[in-house]
């Protein structure tokens, strides 16, 4: 059973996710139509939403705390509210502004919030390496914290992430692995891109557990999760979850998806994991208005940190070259740059 505080939470953060991407859709598209041009309007360059992901960011971030690492993909936005990702740094990050989590240098993709253990990257796969270091660092360290790598289906078959697979089992690393399986490789159905209809049984080959969590389904994810974090806290060794969740918009803003075929939009906005927990909370004695409240409160919260994010100042050009370098060689940051920041040469 999962109690009553805990599918709350869930609940919460799921429709925040959902309210918040609906949101930066509006946002992205102003100036960007009728043709679309990625550079203008007021979020800059490519955004990656996940509206239809939120089960796997709850159900699992539920059972996390500050100090445990999570790495998250190009489509991470549920996964950072989830983990408790200060939300109006992130939007300042993904609107380019000077108080964003990277000072408006990374955007939505390259987020970073070492408060709470949470970083993202654009690289497919790219964040197993780093939770592997991170559940290495932990049992080195002999504390009980863990680590979660989110990864899509597709990047099943990169070289990152099975290597990470071998060196999370063959030291016994406290990570958990977690596919999210929206059915679609960018452009691709996932049949055509890789050979395992179940991705978790890529665990088989490195003799660690795999689950798959097949509908999408807050509950059942926090249920695999407890196992497989519980398992990971208790120092015996890394887990692989596949998890069941859908795609309900284009791969990128501007995607005019015309690869998908119009049944398989229509299944994937019935399959929605936010009313299935509406259901649960009614079950356990919540009503519709206790509901509406928290809808409410998670829509004024994505609204609050848009409008203060849209506040904030762009950053200094002269400041493009500053946090780039650690121990920089001598001279380089103390010179001026040999271009010009606007745009020219000299």
């Amino acid at each position: 059973m999962v109690a009553l505080t805990e599918l709350t939470e869930m609940y919460a953060d799921m429709v925040t996710a959902r309210h918040y991407e609906e949101r930066l859709q509006e946002e992205y598209l102003e100036g960007k139509q009728p043709a679309f041009d990625i550079s203008a309007g007021p979020i800059p360059g490519e955004l990656h939403l996940a509206a239809g992901h939120e089960a796997a960011g709850a159900g699992v971030c539920q059972h996390l705390r500050d100090d445990d690492t999570v790495t998250a993909p190009h489509r991470p936005h549920h996964v950072a509210i989830a983990k408790g990702v200060d939300l109006k740094r992130m939007t300042a990050e993904i609107f380019g502004r000077e108080t964003g989590l990277g000072k408006g240098k990374g955007g939505h993709m390259h987020l970073f919030d070492p408060d709470v253990s949470f970083a993202c990257s654009g690289i497919i796969a790219e964040g197993c390496p780093p939770a592997a270091g991170a559940g290495l660092a932990a049992k080195k360290r002999n504390t009980d914290s863990v680590a979660v790598a989110y990864l899509g289906e597709g990047a099943i078959d990169q070289g990152a992430f099975l290597e990470s697979l071998n060196f999370a089992a063959v030291h016994d690393l406290p990570v958990v692995f977690v596919i999210e399986d929206n059915d679609w490789a960018i452009s691709m159905p996932k049949e055509r891109v890789t050979d395992l209809e179940d991705g978790s049984k890529r665990a088989d080959g490195f003799d660690m557990p795999g689950r798959r969590v097949d509908v999408d389904d807050a509950v059942a994810v926090y249920d695999a999760a407890r196992e497989a974090v519980g398992r990971a806290r208790d120092q015996n060794g890394p887990t692989l979850l596949e998890i069941q969740v859908h795609r309900r918009m284009g791969h990128f803003m501007g995607d005019p998806e015309s690869y998908r075929p119009e049944a398989d939009q229509a299944a994937a906005a019935q399959r929605d994991s936010i009313e299935r927990l509406a259901d649960d909370l009614r079950a356990a004695g919540t009503d519709d208005a206790e509901l509406e409240d928290l809808r409410a409160e998670a829509e004024a919260r994505v609204e609050e940190a848009i409008e203060w994010a849209k506040d904030q100042p762009k950053p200094d050009p002269a400041a493009a070259h500053e946090d780039m370098w650690v121990n920089p060689p001598s001279g380089v940051t103390d010179s001026e740059p040999d271009f010009d920041l606007a745009g020219g040469e000299d």
